[in-house]
């Protein structure tokens, strides 16, 4: 009887051991962005739009939805007709991408948005709720401020990763009690590298999505000071 249950649990720990692996090799596959997998959504975003006399296969957003999250893929309207399914780093499948669209009106592209920075994003937004008001530091534009996360609990300023340089980027909030991603640094470094003519008043982010996988999620807008060297907000 002892033998008998010996051989249970050791068959029981190899089968939780083994599906334990599997889903962490798979969570693995699902955070890395493949270039094959975009060129496989947009074949078949293409395709479709092709079929539909220009009609893109999207989910509907409000109007005022922020422009990189505006146009998210509808993977229902071409799955499994033009392709078998989603892949497998899309949210739809597990993955930590949603796959959106950019440049709608003259040409639409697949692009992807990093969906790891929402959860440090709805933490914050949580502590500020707890603590009954957005404890605002300092200033840095016009209805742009940084926070004393120290208020809301915290030992140390949360930061997401940025997909565009993997360096840490802070956060920020506005007087709506709105938070976003900071992605000044990231322009900066655009900034020194694009042969762009960029005027103050043109939101710049377009730089980063050019050459890039990704979309700046979770951002305002941002213009250049009158230098056209400096990465500022766009005040409206």
């Amino acid at each position: 009887m002892k033998r008998n249950m010996l051989g249970f649990f050791l068959v029981l720990t190899v089968m939780l051991l083994s599906g334990c692996m599997y889903p962490k090799e798979e969570l693995e596959q699902n955070q890395i962005p493949y270039k094959d997998q975009i060129q496989a959504v947009q074949t078949a975003v293409d395709d479709f739009r092709k079929d539909n006399g220009g009609i893109l296969p999207i989910k509907t957003k409000e109007a005022d939805t922020p422009i990189y999250q505006k146009y998210p893929i509808d993977f229902k309207k071409i799955a499994p007709k033009y392709m078998a399914e989603p892949p497998g780093n899309a949210f739809e499948s597990g993955g930590v991408f949603q796959y959106v669209l950019v440049d709608v009106e003259t040409n639409p592209t697949v692009k992807l948005l990093d969906l790891r920075m929402t959860e440090t994003i709805r933490d914050i937004k949580l502590r500020i709720k707890t603590n009954g008001f957005p404890p605002y530091k300092k200033q840095i534009s016009k209805n742009v401020f940084s926070l004393d996360y120290k208020q809301l609990g915290y030992k140390e300023p949360p930061y997401v990763s940025s997909p565009f340089t993997n360096q840490n980027l802070s956060l920020v909030i506005t007087g709506d009690a709105e938070v976003y991603v900071d992605y000044r640094p990231d322009l900066y470094q655009a900034l020194k590298k694009t042969d762009l003519v960029l005027k103050p008043g043109e939101d710049i982010r377009s730089i980063l999505v050019n050459d890039s996988m990704f979309v700046p999620a979770y951002s305002l807008p941002y213009t250049v000071d009158s230098n056209g060297k400096e990465p500022v907000f766009l005040e409206e």
